[in-house]
């Protein structure tokens, strides 16, 4: 598969059913950091992420027979969500394999939005392997959060917008868990903006995939507690994504979690606008290491879906 013509297929396919987001300038980090920083606002976004995109493209992608059998994910909450809202709308079952520990807010709205909803294991990794194993014996799709062309290509159109919107983009700053959301924006932006750094971000708390990079290979890692659980967790160890963020990865960023919720309460301060951890990683991660000067960064807020016991967390 060609992804960046993919990339280019699926913002066609899935234009109409999908926000364009905002690109907003943001006075007080860009005073913070010396240099303009801008805003994607995917928090923004049809069930509150960027995943909305990916799911809702492997979705349209499936033939008739595929689309009756019903769809398989797993997820920490976010994909879970975009699964689930993408079948809906076209009235197709939904299952979402979540780790034991998941956010139980964005478990009531996975089953909010249409899902049923199974646990397994501790670990995001324990329950992809437990959904793909179900859909396998029941003959369905499995949608993964990241090990598919055909998600990266749709996570891949926050690039597309972000080229649209903005004339010279130096630098963009977007959180890594799996790699879906990174590994398509890269291809894209590298392709038609080739000076474009990208920046991963990642807490010191669950960054698997920049380990794994360094080592040359898909390590299994220990994962601690994190606010950014929309990136925390194992890699599958085929996954497509690892070449790609190898290739096309600029540079890495590992932020701690005091780090993070300095942003977080910094951003509700500035902004009086809420987001989840993973957005906190990023925004975080261009807090630290924007390089002052006449540059563009661009920080993508990749999720709002935060909980009320996690935002309690972050203002005490």
């Amino acid at each position: 598969m060609d992804l960046l013509q993919e990339i280019v297929r699926a913002e066609a396919r899935i234009r109409r059913s999908i926000k364009t987001t905002p690109l907003e300038y943001s006075l007080a980090l860009s005073r913070k950091v010396g240099a303009d920083v801008f805003l994607k606002m995917e928090n923004l976004q049809q069930t509150g992420s960027f995943k909305a995109r990916g799911a809702l493209n492997k979705i349209l992608s499936l033939s008739d027979t595929e689309r009756q059998r019903g769809v398989v994910a797993a997820s920490t909450g976010n994909h879970g969500a975009a699964v689930a809202h993408a079948a809906s709308r076209m009235g197709i079952r939904s299952t979402v394999f979540v780790p034991l520990n998941a956010s139980r807010a964005k478990v009531e709205n996975m089953r909010l939005l249409g899902a049923e909803v199974c646990f397994a294991g501790e670990d995001s990794l324990v329950s992809e392997i437990s959904a793909r194993e179900y859909a396998a014996h029941n003959g369905q799709v499995y949608v993964s959060p990241y090990n598919d062309l055909a998600v990266v290509a749709g996570q891949g159109t926050v690039g597309v917008e972000i080229q649209r919107q903005l004339e010279r983009v130096d630098r963009v700053f977007v959180s890594l868990g799996g790699g879906g959301l990174v590994s398509g924006m890269a291809a894209y932006l590298k392709a038609v903006c080739p000076q474009t750094k990208i920046i991963a971000c990642s807490p010191a708390n669950s960054c698997v995939m920049i380990e794994s990079m360094k080592a040359g290979r898909i390590l299994d890692l220990e994962s601690k507690p994190t606010l950014s659980d929309g990136t925390a967790g194992g890699v599958e160890p085929d996954t497509v994504t690892f070449d790609l963020c190898r290739a096309l990865i600029d540079e890495c960023v590992v932020v701690t979690e005091e780090e993070i919720a300095d942003a977080m309460r910094s951003f509700l301060e500035t902004h009086h606008m809420l987001f989840e951890g993973s957005a906190g990683v990023a925004l975080a991660a261009a807090a630290k290491s924007a390089p002052s000067g006449r540059t563009n960064n661009v920080v993508v807020l990749c999720g709002g879906n935060i909980s009320t016991e996690t935002l309690r967390r972050i203002l005490v």
